[in-house]
């Protein structure tokens, strides 16, 4: 007879029972974040609430032939942004994991898995203007090519209480992405800030979404399309 108690399932979280697969929409204007912006209709949904955790920021995404772009809005801030481009890991802001082959069984990244991060600030002489770059994925196979941080698009609108992001990366900085042929991603993010707290996708903190693509969600390029924004 064994003396181990059985595991509650009500102390897990809820997030953990499911796999996610989502929709995103096209938009044909993301050759930069300065000719896009994401209404209502690109707002991914609120996964955290599964786990009782309210969401503080509403993240949109969109896709088309020309990359993939974020659009983050966070609200009830009392102080500006903290981000530093010596410390990224620790700095408010957007980190996203894409896997262009959605290879949502394994525990180990490929290289066709790419993490970036989107800053609000930080970035400059003054440390005062939006930045992204590229960070390693731990215990990857293979790491994804490596890409340079002009490579990838962002711009940020900052105010008394919060922040809108921008971000955009192009299709060249995605290995693998062809969404005609592979119109699946693997996929989640993490928004972190130092007031509001840590708002995550497909799973929260419990678990290494970091570094094993078993714990992303699953994307589905959608082929509706928006026009371009007028420019």
């Amino acid at each position: 007879m064994s003396d181990v108690e059985p595991l509650d399932a009500s102390l897990l979280p809820p997030r953990q029972f499911f796999r996610f697969s989502v929709d995103v929409a096209r938009h044909d204007g993301l050759d930069s974040p300065k000719g896009f912006a994401l209404d209502e209709s690109y707002a991914l949904p609120s996964l955290a609430e599964l786990d009782g955790r309210p969401e503080f920021a509403q993240v949109r995404m969109a896709w088309s032939p020309a990359g993939l772009a974020w659009q983050v809005t966070v609200e009830g801030k009392k102080q500006p942004p903290w981000c530093r481009d010596s410390r990224l890991d620790d700095s408010d802001g957007l980190q996203v994991w894409v896997d262009t082959r959605a290879t949502l069984n394994v525990h180990r990244a490929s290289r066709f898995c790419h993490r970036f991060i989107f800053l609000p600030r930080g970035g400059g002489s003054g440390g005062d203007q939006p930045m992204a770059d590229q960070l390693l994925i731990n215990r990857a196979r293979e790491n994804a090519r490596p890409v340079r941080p002009r490579e990838l698009v962002t711009r940020s609108k900052i105010t008394a209480s919060g922040y809108t992001l921008w971000a955009f990366a192009p299709a060249g900085a995605l290995g693998g992405y062809d969404p005609a042929q592979q119109p699946r991603l693997g996929f989640t993010y993490a928004l972190l800030d130092r007031e509001r707290g840590l708002q995550t996708f497909s799973v929260g903190p419990e678990f290494p979404y970091e570094e094993d693509p078993s714990c992303w969600a699953e994307l589905r390029v959608a082929e509706q399309s928006s026009p371009p924004p007028e420019r």
